[in-house]
């Protein structure tokens, strides 16, 4: 019988990815996929003829539940970190519809906003911290964060259970493009973990193929199924000078631009909470899928693509489409 694979999120950044990861790998698997509009889904239907669309959003409680119970993966990237009451519905399906001999497998898509707990909590900003979490030795802390810290509320759920490259640096390019200075949050010394969308397709893959085998180790699923993904760490003032040099040598902005330091009310008020969180540390280390699923991330750093993503975003302000 066809492994079922159920996703939410296609249309999007991530899910998009993780579905084309996952059919390139596993054609031969049955993929569902939850898509808000007749007209999305006639679009990835021309990509995946074969996908059954479940048509539906978040906010349907019973159709989330019934897809999970049915499906033998759930893959979750549809705004995961923040949207409790989907988070409940998979959770409900998933225990209906399986037992310990028949176990269904939840790949849920957290945020990062959750690292930066440490400097939420200590009204810090821009400031060089020294705190990273771990998801090998240090993984009973990250299931274990306090209640406040972002995101906690979703992460309690999954892991309750059986028992997005991120928009800021396209936020910080449109910044530059349309203020034409560099932007530094408080300090300037707050770092932040990335990883390219293809590695974490990649990840997800290495998971329903753990799924599929019936690898039931504790060290992947359960109380320590907690994976962080990332390739490194960027500085973010230093980041936003890549940016904004980029920028003044293709003419985009004046030349030499200038360095504006901003507090947490003057982030809030050119660019909202992605502005602030420029000035905080989310920093983690990648450890529990290289160990145990051999996960080796390959794509480009943060660095590397702030051309391109300079570029796209350039393009998207003018209203024109990038060729690819």
């Amino acid at each position: 019988m066809a492994v079922k694979v159920f996703i939410t999120g296609v249309t999007g950044y991530i899910g998009g990815d993780a579905l084309y990861a996952l059919n390139k790998k596993h054609p031969e698997w049955e993929y569902s996929a939850l898509i808000r509009t007749q007209e999305k889904a006639n679009q990835v239907q021309q990509q995946y003829p074969k996908l059954r669309v479940v048509l539906g959003d978040l906010d349907d409680s019973a159709v989330l539940r019934a897809e999970s119970a049915r499906a033998d993966i759930v893959l979750h990237t549809a705004d995961a970190s923040d949207h409790e009451g989907a988070a409940r519905a998979i959770a409900a399906g998933l225990s209906e519809g399986h037992a310990p001999s028949k176990p269904g497998f939840w790949l849920h898509t957290g945020g990062t906003g959750i690292l930066t707990y440490d400097d939420s909590k200590n009204d810090r900003l821009g400031e060089w911290s020294t705190k990273e979490y771990n998801d090998l030795g240090g993984v009973d802390e990250l299931t274990h964060l306090p209640d406040e810290a972002f995101h906690r509320n979703v992460d309690k759920i999954v892991l309750e259970a059986g028992t997005k490259y991120a928009d800021r640096v396209y936020e910080l390019s449109k910044l530059i493009l349309q203020k034409g200075y560099t932007p530094v949050v408080g300090a300037g010394k707050a770092r932040w973990n990335h990883v390219h969308v293809y590695d974490l397709a990649a990840a997800f893959v290495l998971l329903a193929e753990a799924a599929v085998a019936r690898n039931l180790s504790g060290d992947i699923w359960g109380a320590k199924g907690y994976h962080l993904c990332e390739n490194g760490e960027h500085d973010w003032a230093d980041l936003a000078r890549k940016i904004s040099a980029i920028a003044a040598d293709k003419g985009y902005i004046p030349a030499n631009p200038v360095e504006k330091h901003l507090g947490k009310d003057e982030a809030l008020g050119v660019a909202g909470f992605e502005a602030v969180s420029w000035g905080l540390n989310s920093r983690g280390k990648a450890e529990r899928l290289r160990k145990f699923l051999g996960w080796t991330p390959k794509e480009r750093s943060i660095e590397e693509e702030a051309a391109s993503i300079l570029e796209a975003e350039s393009s998207r302000l003018q209203g024109k489409v990038l060729s690819t």
